[in-house]
């Protein structure tokens, strides 16, 4: 299992220093984030006030659109009203802005656009950015990735490579292999237990790897229904996720591989979401997560 960093203060930091000693340290182990995803169709302010509300230290915003026809967009690296109106939230709630997405690597963007928003969130206080890959073309995508880590360590934030198990890197495997290519030390991986979990990978291949590529870690639980069809394997991870604890998930399990670092639930579901309302189903993300996650910490505090 990796040691964890020790904690350090807030404050701008070097790509290098970044790498070395994320935002996640030993400190914050037992620390959430609200993930955009999981109540997506709030704007960066509610969003906040929603986390403040409900017990969460951490907010993160997708600044940067998936790009779906009937997805809600959020300009604040364009939009001034919307900037002060997310800055004013962040600043009254005392909730801090964990990463931004997504800022995606595939053949038609060029990754040069997306400056402006890494440049709203260094200002708004974030410390990370989340890409994935959505190309077959392996040396496209380690260039990209790179590229990416080159734009983003001048304003103190760390780039992280999620595998999506339905996207051009699908496996841990593939992830490790852009990783090991890219020579920045902003450089990070994501875990989403999700495609973790999907990508049939194993908690035990977490081990070895460079305790500096960990930032944060996305959570969840999902049913056990795994069929080979990526429509319904998006469809699960769009509006279909569980609570942590309620699906077949070994959470406790992956997290407890990785070093100490915060959690960003990502956890969206349509049918909760309707019952129980945005404030209360954020609520209940986050206590079950924590009550799930307990024994993890409580091993950590007592090793």
């Amino acid at each position: 299992m990796h040691k964890a960093s020790e904690p350090q203060a807030r404050r701008p930091i070097s790509p290098r220093a970044a790498a070395r000693d994320p935002l996640g340290s030993a400190a914050d182990a037992a620390r959430f984030s609200l993930a955009h995803l999981t109540l997506l169709r709030c704007a960066p302010p509610e969003l906040t006030e929603i986390a403040a509300r409900a017990g969460y230290e951490y907010v993160s915003y997708r600044l940067i659109p998936f790009g779906l026809e009937d997805e809600p967009r959020y300009p604040v690296a364009s939009d001034r009203n919307l900037l002060e109106r997310t800055r004013a939230a962040l600043r009254a709630t005392g909730v801090r802005l964990l990463d931004i997405e997504l800022a995606r690597i595939h053949a038609d963007v060029d990754v040069r656009s997306y400056l402006p928003a890494f440049e709203c969130a260094a200002e708004l206080g974030a410390r990370h950015v989340l890409t994935s890959v959505w190309c077959t073309d392996m040396a496209f995508a380690r260039d990209r990735f790179a590229e990416l880590c080159e734009l983003a360590g001048p304003l103190g934030l760390t780039v992280d490579l999620e595998f999506v198990s339905y996207a051009g890197v699908a496996t841990l495997a593939q992830a490790v292999h852009v990783l090991r290519a890219c020579p920045y030390p902003n450089a990070g991986l994501c875990v989403d237990t999700l495609h973790f979990d999907r990508a049939g990978a194993a908690a035990a291949e977490l081990d070895g790897l460079p305790a500096a590529w960990f930032h944060y870690a996305q959570i969840c639980d999902a049913p056990a229904h795994r069929p080979g069809d990526d429509d319904y394997a998006r469809q699960i991870a769009r509006e279909g996720r569980l609570f942590t604890g309620d699906g077949v998930i070994d959470v406790r399990g992956i997290v407890a591989r990785m070093p100490a670092m915060p959690y960003s639930i990502e956890l969206p579901n349509a049918r909760l979401l309707a019952q129980l309302g945005a404030e209360e189903f954020a609520r209940r993300c986050l206590v079950s997560a924590r009550q799930h996650l307990a024994e993890v910490a409580h091993r950590r505090t007592n090793a």
